[in-house]
């Protein structure tokens, strides 16, 4: 036992030294890349408090060095990360630059309009995404790659790692639910990065009338899909620490349904509750809170299941899990008014809300997006850019 510990001691040190070697660089920060793309250009930015290059925000680096930034889009939650889920976020001036900030959330379907289109040569897009059909970026970033195709502008993402891309789960999105919360036709969670959504978007004619876009993808170095990558900067007011964005696929589905999340709280994404819930200790109350002005069951004690010690690796293995879900519908017995119209929007597709309600169990419905993940593993391959 006496010569255990120090081996066990000395490999500890060795993947620490291992880990810190090969720490993940985003696209933002291997300048080198993009810089030269962008001399001389007018250029304008997507980017939000996310869009950080070690430590200076994107923007503020490039109008230090004078690149000719003419205007910032800003997506939900807005420029600096602070807007409620899908608070329309009105158009403005950054107060540290003065540079415009031009809206794209909550007005003309996502789209800049033709007059902001003629105003920038290139498009600089540099958004923390989580990996998730119904966070609402990579909408952003396909709406932002139609209108640069459509105006023959030129698009380059600094990619970013996504913290849930070591796995795809859930059923792939029936069109007839498309919405802002479900794009394309890819399933709950993707398992991969913005960069190589993007490669996919043209790859497989996503856009309208089948245009591709120019674009060019600024890979992340030291960077595998099965990295476990925890977010230095919370991506959206309602997602504050690694905790929530793992329970995310999973939780996210009660914003269809009569339950709190958690919205209104200091841990939202954590936990699930209800006034009626029966047979739990654990209680919250939501209030009106900076991100959540008006969340769910407002100023009401709910009961329900706190979700905040559940182990990394529970939530790994079991993925996009149908669990708690069912375990709220089981415990409130209202029917089929435990759900709303939004729950479709979340999952995609009709038979997980029937199925539900027949009482099948998580497992019995997983299995039936079995083949949905393996198709989509085989359709995605030829655009990944970092190891599976």
């Amino acid at each position: 036992m006496s010569m255990k510990k120090p081996l066990f001691i000395t490999i500890l040190i060795f993947f620490s030294f291992v880990t810190h070697a090969q720490t993940v660089k985003v696209g933002a920060e291997i300048t080198d890349k993009y810089l030269p793309i962008i001399k001389n250009k007018r250029v304008a930015v997507m980017a939000n408090q996310t869009s950080m290059l070690r430590n200076e925000h994107l923007v503020d680096f490039l109008h230090r060095n004078n690149y000719n930034i003419v205007g910032i889009f800003s997506p939900e939650h807005g420029f600096r990360g602070t807007a409620d889920a899908g608070e329309h976020v009105a158009s403005s001036a950054d107060n540290k630059t003065g540079i415009p900030i031009w809206s794209l959330y909550g007005s003309g379907g996502g789209k800049p309009a033709a007059d902001k289109m003629k105003e920038f040569d290139v498009l600089l897009f540099d958004l923390q995404d989580v990996g998730l059909r119904f966070y609402t970026y990579y909408a952003s970033m396909v709406r932002l790659m139609d209108a640069c195709a459509e105006h023959n502008k030129k698009m380059i993402i600094l990619d970013r790692p996504n913290p849930n891309g070591f796995y795809v789960d859930g059923p792939i999105l029936d069109i007839k639910h498309k919405s802002g919360v479900g794009w394309l036709p890819i399933p709950v969670v993707h398992g991969m990065t913005l960069g190589e959504l993007a490669l996919m978007v043209n790859g497989e004619k996503w856009l309208p009338q089948g245009r591709i876009c120019d674009v060019t993808v600024i890979r992340c170095e030291n960077y595998t899909h099965q990295t476990r990558y925890e977010l230095p900067i919370a991506p959206s007011p309602n997602l504050p620490n690694i905790q929530s964005i793992y329970l995310y696929p999973s939780i996210c589905l009660f914003e269809g349904t009569v339950m709190s999340l958690g919205r209104g709280t200091s841990f939202p994404f954590q936990v699930y509750g209800h006034p009626n819930f029966k047979g739990s200790d654990f209680s919250f109350t939501p209030r009106s809170v900076s991100g959540a002005k008006n969340p769910p069951l407002l100023n009401r004690k709910c009961y329900g299941v706190d979700l905040r010690n559940v182990s990394h690796e529970y939530i790994w293995e079991n993925g996009f899990d149908l669990s708690y879900v069912i375990d709220a519908y089981k415990n409130l017995k209202m029917g089929d008014k435990f759900f709303t119209n939004f729950f479709e929007k979340l999952v995609g597709v009709d038979y997980i809300r029937q199925d539900i309600i027949a009482g099948k169990s998580a497992q019995g419905i997983k299995d039936k997006w079995f083949c949905d993940v393996l198709k989509f593993k085989q359709q995605r391959r030829p655009y990944l850019l970092y190891e599976e």
